[in-house]
């Protein structure tokens, strides 16, 4: 059976599409996904740091299309994505550590896609405990355990781990998947090539 590694961090809302899309196209092509939690923030600033140079200076044209390109992806995929007007760029370490405690527990795609509605549907700030609380609520998680879980070492190495292996790999943001290994695709508008790459003889 194939292996997809899905790297990703909540605080991307393409990686949101992708993690939606990724799910039922390995189903389709029987493949399983291993989960990858970094922070992209830490790829940005080692080998793309290009990133917050186009944030301060925008081309209006530019951000006028990836506005529409993402409502465009929202509808065809069905789901709900609102640019937060409140709180961009977020701190999502909390929850991105929180997601490597949930796939131990094999929870991992419930508590992502709490943290990933919480932040893109609802505006809600993912660095704050209270949220992460209301995250694990809706995942049906021991909150107290897990916001414990996040602040030990183990957790914390961990995320790093991710995150320098993907960086390793040639990675450079968010959604980051490789098939077999070494077969590397970025973005959410590349799933069609893995899915291609999954079928090919």
């Amino acid at each position: 059976m194939p292996t997809l590694e899905f790297f990703f961090d909540i605080s991307s809302p393409w990686t949101y599409l992708a993690f939606h899309n990724i799910q039922p196209l390995a189903q389709e092509c029987g493949a399983t996904i291993r989960w990858r939690p970094f922070m992209v923030g830490g790829v940005f600033n080692t080998v793309n740091p290009t990133v917050y140079e186009s944030r301060s200076k925008p081309v209006p044209a530019k951000q006028a299309y990836l506005g529409k390109s993402l409502k465009d992806w929202a509808r065809w995929t069905g789901v709900e994505v609102n640019f937060p007007p409140t709180v961009f760029p977020v701190n999502s370490v909390k929850v991105m550590r929180g997601c490597l405690v949930a796939d131990a527990q094999g929870q991992l795609p419930a508590f992502a896609r709490a943290a990933f509605e919480a932040y893109w549907q609802g505006d809600q700030d993912i660095a704050q405990d209270d949220v992460v609380r209301q995250i694990c609520a809706r995942a049906d998680m021991d909150a107290d355990a897990l916001l414990q879980a996040i602040g030990e070492q183990a957790i914390k190495d961990a995320l790093r781990a991710n995150t320098e292996d993907l960086i390793a790999r040639g990675g450079f943001g968010s959604p980051t998947i490789f098939v077999g290994g070494g077969d590397m695709y970025f973005g959410n508008d590349h799933l069609p090539l893995v899915r291609a790459a999954l079928l090919r003889p």
